[in-house]
């Protein structure tokens, strides 16, 4: 579960990303996953391991070539890495690590495969290259950010898009916690920790701390909406929603009711 963008548009495509980050686009396009999920190589030029990133669905030949990309960069899968536990990002983490023999490091428990877990401020390295782990709860509560210093780039999971807007899967989503994480996000752009973000889904972007500035506007504008929809006498998520969403794709309207209950669930603890 991710966006709220629409339909994809088809012009993501994958591929090398920066110099060290590659990604394998899984074959999962739909209104909620864009052009489908980002499955992020991460590899140091000539280093012998490599780290994966959210390996999708459990498709087998998506696998395969997720396989097959680091294997032609002469390396192997030192480990698996999931920003966050939705199946569109982890379903696919078992059996890639039965075909690779790497464990899966993830923040929830019940996502692991090995003794190692994923925490705030964790550093995971494979050769030479580092990410910082950054917790960016609000999507979901197990949300990770990792930030690849070699690159100046951030992987953002569904936390930031390439394209459109995402869910805050109401009840395990907060919108405070999200909120609280954007404005992390951009204190670390600002400070010169990244400049490219490199989503769970659609294109690679730029000026990170432009887009997370235009998260945080939009969730604002969102957040007037929905309190003018309530003032105006909407009492149900699903009337609030017809209201604030009805300029956004019908296919979407159930993750944008989620959305709503989380906006809802804010205003009143702030009332």
């Amino acid at each position: 579960m991710s966006g709220l963008a629409g339909t994809p548009v088809g012009d993501w495509h994958g591929g090398q990303s920066t110099r060290t980050a590659r990604c394998v686009l899984a074959p999962n396009p739909s209104p909620m996953t864009l052009d489908g999920t980002n499955t992020w190589v991460l590899h140091e030029p000539g280093a012998s391991a490599a780290l994966v990133i959210d390996p999708g669905p459990a498709d087998e030949g998506h696998l395969a070539a997720v396989v097959d990309a680091v294997e032609s960069l002469g390396a192997r899968v030192e480990r698996i890495l999931l920003t966050h536990g939705h199946l569109d990002h982890s379903e696919g983490a078992g059996r890639l690590a039965e075909l690779t023999g790497a464990p899966v490091l993830a923040l929830d428990p019940l996502q692991r495969l090995g003794s190692e877990g994923l925490a705030e401020g964790d550093i995971v390295r494979a050769d030479s290259l580092v990410l910082q782990v950054v917790a960016t709860p609000g999507h979901t509560s197990d949300s990770l950010s990792f930030v690849l210093p070699a690159d100046g780039a951030v992987l953002t999971g569904d936390t930031v898009l390439g394209r459109g807007t995402t869910v805050v899967a109401h009840p395990d989503g907060r919108l405070a916690d999200y909120l609280e994480s954007l404005q992390r996000l951009g204190s670390l752009a600002d400070g010169g920790a990244f400049d490219t973000v490199l989503p769970g889904h659609g294109p690679v972007l730029t000026d990170a701390a432009s887009v997370v500035q235009a998260y945080l506007a939009h969730r604002r504008t969102r957040l007037d909406q929905v309190r003018a929809a309530v003032e105006a006498g909407d009492t149900t998520p699903r009337q609030v929603v017809e209201r604030v969403y009805a300029d956004v794709d019908r296919a979407v309207w159930p993750a944008a009711e989620l959305s709503v209950r989380a906006q809802l669930e804010y205003l009143r603890s702030r009332s």
